[in-house]
Parts: C-alpha cells; structure tokens; sequence
C-alpha cells in the first residue's frame, strides 16, 4: 500500500505472527522435520578447494546444534532477556550462537570482526551485555561481562539438546542491532521475534526463493542484510546457503557462484561493480544463477547494463533500513526502473509524509519523508535505551527513518537521500543523489558522491567527488557543461574534486560527511 491507494484500509495488510512465536523455531523447526537430511549451510574457507571439503549442515544437524546452544547457555546461568555481544569471524560458531540464544529466549548483539577495541568496548557497555562471545585474536576490554571463548563455544554445542525452543511471544525482545546515531554515537536497535515473520513479504516480492534454491550472499554477519537474506529467510524457505570465511578476493565470487551452483547471489552494488571491472565472468558457467539481489546503496543504470551485458541475469534492488529491513522491493520478472527500487513489498503500509509536520500522506509527485505503518511486524520494537530518539522517529502510527522519497503514478518509490544529507544551495533544498544520478552518466565517471562543502565561514557549495573510469582524464568544464545541460543552475556543483576511491562504510555506503576528507 502507498500513496496512490492510501484511501484503503490504514495499516499492515499481510498476514501477522501467532501470539507466540519464537524467530529461531520458525527459521529451523519446519524445515528440520521436512528435510532433515537437506543442506542447510555450507561455510566454505577456500573457494578453490574441492567442495567436499567445505564444513557443511544439514537442517537436522543444525536444529540439533541450536537447540544445544541454547541449552548450554541457560545451564551457564544466563536467563531470558539477558544480552551477549557476539563478536567473531564469519563462522558457522557465529550463526550457531545467534540462533542459539534466540532459542533460548535470550537476546544475541551481533557486531562486526572489524571494530576497534574501543568501538566494540562502546557497544558492550552501551548494550548492558552480561557476556561477549569473542573469537581468539580479538581483545575487549570486558571487565563487567563473561567471556564465552572457543572453550565454552566447544561445550555449549555438546551441551544435550532443549526438548523445544523457548516460548516466547511475537513481540519479545529477539535481537539488538547498532546503527549510527543522529548525535554520532551508534545506537541500538532493539528487534522482536515477530522481525522475521515481516521478512515474509519480501519471499515473492524480492526473492522469488523456494526449497530449491542455493543463497550466496557476501556480507558479514553484523549486518541486518546479511543476517536476513543470508540465513534467516533462507532457512526459513528451506533453502541452502553459502558462506564464506576466506581471504578477501573478489576473484573468489565467481568460483564461488559456479562451484556452489548459487540461484541467487546478494551482495552490495559496490562489489557488483568490482566483479565486472577485475573477473572475467566468460570464465565461469554462471547458468544457475537465476539473478542478482542488491541493497545498500542505489543501483546505477549503468552498474545494471553491464551486469546484463556479461551474465544475461537481472539485479533486483531493494531499499530498507536497520529498523525495518528491505520493504520497498522489485520483484523478479517485474519491470526494473533504474532509479527506484521498485514499490512497496505485499501487505506493507507505505507511505510518504510532509517533511515538517503531519499524519496526511502526500500525493502521487511531491517529496516528502518516507514512512512505514507501525503495525508493520517488521518494524523494530524500539531503539534501546534512547526513548528520546523513538519519540524523534514516530509520528503518531507512522515511522520515520529519515529518508527523503516520493511515489510515481505507478506506485514506484524514488528515493531523494537522507533528509540530513540534504543540501542548501542558493536557499533550494537539493538532494545529493539527484545530482549523482546525474553525473553517473558522464562517459568519464566510474562512481561519484556528492555533498555541502563550506568554502568560507558563512558559504558552501555543492562538491561532486568523482572516481573516473579507467583511463579516464579529469575534464572539469566537460564535467561542468554535462552538470549545466542537465540539471538546474542551483543544483549543479561548484567544485569537482577527483579521487582513488570514495569512503565507505564496512556496508559499502558512502560516508558522506567523510568526503571532505576524501
């Protein structure tokens, strides 16, 4: 539902959980029983070995296993609600102990390998965790919390197995999440059981999954993309999945498509990008793959052209956020509009906001701040600890992430970037990705980021950093004529900076208030 049929009925239109749901019973118990001896996992540490020596799961082994975990976890005293902080490589020991402590009704913070020592200390403290599951190598400063290291992981998973999983309600605490903060500091989402019953929407209008197919996905498990499309949804269809562990390559997704024989292949546009500009795809039989799945970030025309040109395959994009995951999607077989990811995911209650104040959905053409119905069984339960930031994100029964975006006629969403990322010029709101979208398209530019650059104390301008093709030589009246041909005078930049790269997130996002740095 978007504002092209908002007259309907107001609300979350799909089918919602049982009273009492429990996210990791619903991603292993059914499938276990249907499929016991079916691959549920493979970790794979060496896209050049021979398959079989990949470490794989069946579902049967896997429920077994974290169902085990869960039970070593409450015999180690913990009790429900209780946070542990998993901070690990992407192993088959990390997915066990996320799924492990939902079982047992406890509450795992997934966080990333790659934090300092300082920023992993922040987020233990922050969470009030009782225990951090730490991988060896990695030091933490855990005065106030148990450690669960390689030892206790070991008998955890030896521990007799619970009869069932815990019997927690849909709307029971199931896993925290950190996202940046508006004030810089990162802050917790707090997400529900019932979080994975919302990913029901995306199945059809994203996926097209089924029992048959093999999910590779290339991101780290700290990530709700990675978390969701890696493992909870496959293994809640039923489906296998990929992981590797390796050495970083991007030589190695290609192997790794072909070898696996992965259907469906989820990654951020950046490394799309990546592959086409450093593998030769005519190398590897990608015939299993039925297509791409991407978010993160835009899609570009010509990301999107290039990756048809070489594989014959389709990416379809999604957009969605830490507090909500993917729910504005293009579903396979549909019409891909380069620009949009697409329209609102089946049930889903969408619509677009005045920026400044209001409940009333704008109509079809006009921007507005993008919000999600909070009856939506996605949507998180809240941000942990900061009651000062949930009263900032909701508007009566909406939700409001920050995005800017409007609806066309045909009920596809265009995304106009974050409302703190829009930019002032000459006294016009301008937001940055119209400008990038338009710059893309210069024969010149390879990828561009564009931001407010303050040049004297009470002036800034508009500033395109630009990583050029290669072989590319930096024009900048080209640049400036192609901006001028394009877009109005107010919204073309005043300064065109060349750069190697642009920064970026671990996720691949553009770090916009970085670029002045770039």
């Amino acid at each position: 539902m978007h504002a092209t049929d908002i007259k309907s009925q107001i609300g979350y239109t799909g089918e919602l959980p049982p009273s009492q749901f429990n996210m990791a019973r619903y991603c292993l118990k059914a499938s276990a029983a249907k499929w016991p001896d079916k691959t549920a996992l493979i970790v794979v540490s060496d896209a050049h070995a021979p398959l079989d020596e990949a470490e794989v799961w069946t579902y049967a082994a896997l429920d077994d296993t974290v169902r085990r975990v869960a039970a070593g976890l409450l015999a180690e005293g913990f009790v429900a609600g209780e946070r542990i902080m998993i901070r690990m490589p992407n192993t088959s020991d990390y997915a066990l102990l996320f799924f492990g402590a939902i079982a047992a009704g406890l509450v795992p913070l997934p966080s990333s390998s790659q934090l300092t020592d300082t920023e992993a200390t922040f987020l233990l403290g922050d969470s009030d965790a009782s225990a951090v599951a730490i991988a060896g190598g990695m030091a933490l400063d855990a005065k106030h919390a148990r450690l669960i290291d390689e030892a206790m992981v070991a008998r955890l998973k030896a521990h007799a197995p619970l009869a069932d999983y815990a019997d927690t309600r849909a709307d029971d605490p199931a896993f925290l999440v950190y996202t940046s903060g508006t004030s810089g500091r990162p802050k917790g989402v707090l997400h529900a059981q019932r979080s994975a019953w919302g990913r029901r929407p995306m199945y059809q209008d994203w996926y097209g999954i089924s029992a048959s197919d093999t999910v590779l996905h290339a991101g780290a498990f700290n990530w709700t993309y990675t978390l969701g499309v890696g493992l909870t949804d496959p293994w809640a269809n039923g489906a296998t999945t990929v992981l590797y562990n390796g050495e970083k390559d991007v030589q190695v997704w290609p192997v790794l498509l072909e070898r696996t024989g992965a259907t469906l292949f989820a990654a951020v546009p950046t490394l799309y990008r990546q592959i086409l500009k450093y593998c030769d795809l005519t190398k590897h039989d990608l015939s299993k793959l039925r297509h791409g799945l991407t978010a993160g970030e835009a899609m570009s025309a010509t990301l999107l052209d290039h990756w048809r040109d070489a594989t014959g395959k389709e990416l379809y994009e999604a957009l969605g956020m830490s507090e909500c995951s993917t729910y504005i999607s293009t579903p396979p077989g549909t019409e891909i509009r380069v620009g949009s990811p697409g329209k609102p995911q089946s049930g889903r209650c969408v619509v677009v906001l005045p920026v400044d104040d209001g409940e009333t959905p704008l109509p079809v053409g006009e921007v507005g701040l993008l919000a999600v119905h909070r009856s939506d069984p996605g949507l998180m339960l809240g941000y942990w600890r900061r009651p000062e930031e949930d009263a900032e994100v909701f508007r009566g029964d909406w939700f409001i992430g920050g995005d800017l975006a409007s609806f066309d006629a045909d009920g596809y969403l265009w995304y106009h970037g974050r409302a703190d990322d829009v930019m002032n010029a000459m006294g016009y709101r301008v937001s940055p990705q119209e400008v990038e979208a338009v710059l893309a398209q210069h024969p010149t530019v390879a990828e561009v980021a564009v931001t407010e650059v303050r040049v004297r104390e009470d002036v800034s301008v508009i500033a395109a950093f630009i990583v050029l093709k290669e072989g590319a030589h930096g024009d900048v009246p080209s640049l400036q004529n192609f901006a001028e041909k394009n877009l109005a005078a107010y919204k073309t930049p005043r300064e065109y900076v060349f750069v190697e790269t642009l920064p970026r997130t671990p996720n691949g996002k553009v770090k916009r208030r970085a670029l002045h740095k770039a």
